[in-house]
């Protein structure tokens, strides 16, 4: 990826995560990794999940982020290899980690930051950004059919709501966490307006100096390179 070999990786940083905010019922939170990395280490998903919760307080404003690993149940013996050895080291960091977390729980508010592996964080992705599309265009063909003009027109104003809750490019691109240096990765679909965003996003965290914060929260989680 060019920005680790442009920037380098920030001390104790295995791999960098794309860490993607999400509307959910409570607010954003953050899944990480969303694609940087298809073939993680446990290790790596706990590098993750402490900068992930840097990631939350300082966009967010969250003190104490609640940490949850996504796997196939929530319980600890539940999930791959991956999961569950990372699910043993989170329990031993300091971090307010709540266990695991399930799929259906993703858009529920229920944790801040949402860690998993790169492949598995894709896939979740496209597949909501897939689903809401449709959701979008089924909602959109039914108000076309309403002859409701006073339903129809408070219908659409909740309906702009809600797709603003769920436009990409509201939030303009995902940050590279984990590198020494300021990255935002952009979609590959970007519109002006997603790029607009993304630079305005950059220049948010280059004024909170968020690479400077992770490197900090890395440090005294004593986090090492795996």
């Amino acid at each position: 990826m060019a920005a680790c070999s442009a920037f380098g990786l920030l001390k104790g940083v295995g791999r960098p995560a794309l860490a993607t905010a999400v509307p959910t019922r409570r607010g954003a939170a953050v899944l990480l990794d969303a694609g940087a990395n298809s073939a993680c280490r446990p290790r790596h998903l706990v590098q993750f999940a402490v900068m992930g919760s840097v990631y939350a307080h300082a966009a967010f404003g969250v003190d104490r982020p609640r940490v949850g690993l996504l796997s196939t149940g929530t319980e600890e013996t539940k999930g791959n290899a991956l999961t569950r050895e990372a699910h043993r080291l989170l329990k031993g960091t300091d971090i307010n980690f709540i266990g695991n977390i399930e799929a259906h729980d993703v858009y529920s508010g229920l944790a801040d930051v949402m860690v998993c592996d790169g492949f598995t964080g894709n896939v979740a992705l496209k597949i909501s950004e897939g689903l809401a599309e449709m959701m979008v265009d089924v909602l959109g063909d039914e108000f076309a059919r309403s002859r409701d003009t006073g339903r129809l027109l408070a219908a659409k104003r909740a309906f702009g709501r809600f797709r603003r809750r769920i436009d990409y490019t509201e939030y303009g691109g995902a940050p590279l966490l984990g590198v020494a240096g300021l990255a935002v990765v952009g979609h590959g679909r970007s519109s002006a307006k997603a790029v607009r965003h993304a630079v305005a996003m950059a220049h948010r965290f280059a004024t909170n100096n968020i690479v400077r914060r992770i490197s900090r929260g890395l440090a005294a989680q004593g986090v090492t390179r795996a």
